[in-house]
Parts: structure tokens; sequence; C-alpha cells
């Protein structure tokens, strides 16, 4: 790749990461729109990195209080909201380990598809906008229950499905239990530090075993440049949110999807 590119994908990765527009439509138009070359296992392992440090060094705060009471509990017994979210957030973590394991191989041969991305890019889009236009908006985090943290993880687990995104389908079901647009977007942004966790170690494990060698520049720069744009993003989302609603993010799904179209039977 030439450092155009690192940086363009590198900073496409870390806003889409965490945006309701699907990661995996957006990268697949460079190669369908200017006939790029595939990402590569080891960047796609670096710009997870440098989305993960984003995560972490925003809600750090946040990460180290209910880690804290989470141990605390272990030994006291005692329960509190910080407690309670990092058991939420590990029993909403589950249903996308299981079912991702149990239809990994499925969902690879059948579900990567232009077709197929660009379908759930348009559906879940419209279902986004359902979420926030029926909304009640009237629930925060700390109101989190164990079943409406399983049902967000459930929904999680549909974003396996490339083009689903799994930020856009973590906060529509936040939103249709009456969660308020900023306690969708932290919930899910917490839920995520696991979940790329555990897809950087998967990549890390399958390029260790990959005998192709490793650009070391390439991976320096898609961390910078995914973990700035990234911060930059989760920054701006949870500022904005309450103010502007989901509708942009709705209609940017809708004309990206008829641009996958486009671009797939033309």
């Amino acid at each position: 790749m030439t450092f155009f590119e690192i940086v363009m994908l590198a900073i496409i990765q870390g806003i889409t990461e965490f945006l309701p527009i699907s990661s995996s439509a957006h990268l697949i138009l460079p190669e369908a729109l200017l006939g790029w070359d595939s990402q590569g296992l080891a960047f796609d392992v670096a710009v997870h990195v440098g989305s993960l440090f984003a995560v972490i060094i925003y809600f750090r705060a946040d990460i180290i209080a209910m880690t804290l009471d989470w141990f605390k509990f272990g030994f006291t017994r005692t329960q509190t909201n910080n407690s309670k979210l990092a058991w939420f957030v590990v029993l909403a973590t589950l249903p996308a380990i299981l079912i991702g394991f149990a239809f990994k191989s499925f969902i690879e041969v059948y579900a990567r598809s232009g077709t197929v991305i660009a379908a759930t890019t348009i559906v879940f889009g419209l279902l986004l906008w359902y979420a926030d236009r029926t909304a009640k908006l009237n629930r925060v985090v700390v109101q989190m229950t164990w079943r409406h943290s399983l049902l967000i993880g459930l929904s999680q687990a549909i974003a396996l499905i490339p083009g689903t995104s799994r930020s856009g389908i973590t906060m529509t079901t936040g939103l249709l239990l009456g969660y308020d647009r900023e306690s969708s977007a932290r919930f899910s942004f917490l839920l995520s530090i696991p979940v790329i966790l555990g897809a950087g170690l998967l990549a890390t494990l399958d390029l260790i075993n990959a005998p192709a060698a490793v650009d070391w520049s390439a991976m320096a720069y898609g961390v910078l440049f995914s973990f700035v744009s990234a911060y930059l993003c989760i920054t701006l989302f949870l500022t904005w949110i309450n103010r502007i609603g989901m509708l942009p993010f709705v209609i940017y799904r809708l004309l990206l999807g008829a641009v996958l179209i486009y671009f797939i039977y033309m």
C-alpha cells in the first residue's frame, strides 16, 4: 500500500468502527471505486489496535471504576452501579463469542458478498431510523438490567453479518429498549472493548501463522491514524448525538447502500 492508502484506510477503520454506518461496507469501497488492494491481515491487526487504544483511553475512568468495583464485589459482595455495568458488559459479550464460533465458517462463505453488505447496510439503517424515531429515551446506562444487556448482546451477534454495523445494531437495540442516545452509545462503545480485543487477538494468531513478511512501518502508521480518528470520532459523537439524532447516519447508510448496489450490478 502507498502511504496515502495506509492513512485513508486507517482513518476509515477508526471512524467506522464506532459510528453506526458499517465498517465492512466502507472497506470494500476503496477496492470497488479505486482498485486498491485488500489491506491485508497485518494492517487489519494494526488498525484494530489503534481503535482499541482510543476507546480504552477515552473511557479510562469508567474502565478503572468498573474493574475496581468488580473485584471488590468478588471479595465483599457489595454491588455498585460500576460493578453491575462490568457484569453487563461481560454478559452482553457472550452471545457474539458463542454465535461467532458456531457460525464463523458459514458467515465467511455465504455472508461476505457485496450484495449482502449492501442489503444489510440499507435494512439496518432503516431499523436505526425507526428505533430513533419511536424511542422513549427515558432510561440511562445506570438503569441497565440483565435482560436488556443480554438483548443488546444478542443483537451484537447479528453484526457478525457484514454491513450490519456492530455499533449501529447495539445502539438500535438500546434505543428500542428506551435508553437515551448517549447511554445507548456509551454502552455500545464499552461493549466494543472485549469485541475489538478478541478480534485483534484472533487476527494476531492468524498473522503469526502466516508466512508473509510484515511491513512494520505500515502497521505503525495504521495504529497511529486509526487511534486519532477513532478517538476524535468517539468524542464528537458523544458530544453531538443528543442534538443531531441518528437521522444523518440513516441517510448516509441509505446512500452508501445505493452506491454499493450500483457498483455491484452496473
